[in-house]
């Protein structure tokens, strides 16, 4: 999500004086270090690279821009250095760790982005802009978030075309996004059907059958029930779900646990 406004920012002619990002990390099968994808387009774009806070001091810069970093920025760092950060929700609604996920599980039809100011606490910095991005039916996550990085990566360039000024305080009562813990993934089939099909377009919504794992990868509301479209049983590929109903052969009234 970061790679798209550090490209926008330079394309805009900003210096980037600095990148900092997470430390390279074995991926894949082979389990070779790979750096992270906004590493690779720092480097690629001749940017310096640092995988601590602190290396902003003494950058020689003007301001920091914040995307999708996982982390708080450290006291000491903020009184050397001011903040932005591009958050993907309308704030207040949706601080915290996953803005984007939790505003399409709580069915909320509208979302957005917005530049806003870094301080110590948690997404609490007064807004630059905002733009809202609505949330469809059919939306999945990773169509919103592609959406919302396009949307946000726009604003942010917008909002640094021009003297920042003073933040507008938020307004509206706080709403925290907890980070998405893997047993929410796990279906309720007696929940109502248009819950579970937010939780699939969540992505990584899973089952049981017989005691194996299925995870549902796409599914449609029919008649007010769920029926699974695209589904990939543990330790094999997707595929869709009429096929695996007849490798599997449910007997009759049998069902994902």
């Amino acid at each position: 999500m970061a790679v798209p406004p550090l490209e926008a920012l330079v394309a805009a002619g900003h210096e980037v004086a600095l990148v900092v990002t997470n430390p390279d990390r074995r991926r894949g099968r082979g389990g070779l270090m790979s750096p992270t994808p906004v590493k690779a387009a720092a480097e690629r774009l001749g940017i310096p690279v640092g995988h601590d806070v602190d290396d902003v001091i003494g950058a020689g810069a003007d301001l920091g821009v914040v995307v999708a970093f996982g982390r708080l920025i450290k006291p000491h760092v903020l009184a050397e250095l001011d903040f932005v950060n591009l958050h993907f929700s309308l704030l207040p609604r949706w601080r915290g760790a996953a803005p984007v996920e939790r505003a399409l599980l709580a069915g909320d039809e509208v979302t957005g982005v917005c530049v806003m100011a870094l301080e110590e606490g948690l997404d609490t910095g007064g807004v630059y802009a905002c733009v809202e991005v609505p949330i469809g039916p059919m939306t999945t996550a990773d169509e919103l978030r592609t959406e919302l990085v396009e949307v946000g990566t726009r604003l942010l360039v917008d909002t640094l075309a021009e003297p920042l000024g003073a933040p507008e305080p938020q307004v509206g009562e706080p709403v925290y996004a907890a980070k998405i813990d893997p047993g929410e993934l796990r279906i309720d089939w007696s929940a109502p059907a248009e819950q579970i099909d937010r939780l699939i377009r969540l992505g990584g919504a899973w089952t049981t059958f017989r005691g194996a794992r299925v995870k549902i990868h796409e599914g449609e509301v029919v008649d007010g029930r769920i029926v699974p479209v695209v589904v990939q049983p543990e330790g094999k590929p997707r595929m869709a779900y009429d096929a695996w109903r007849n490798g599997a052969r449910p007997g009759d009234g049998e069902w994902f646990e």
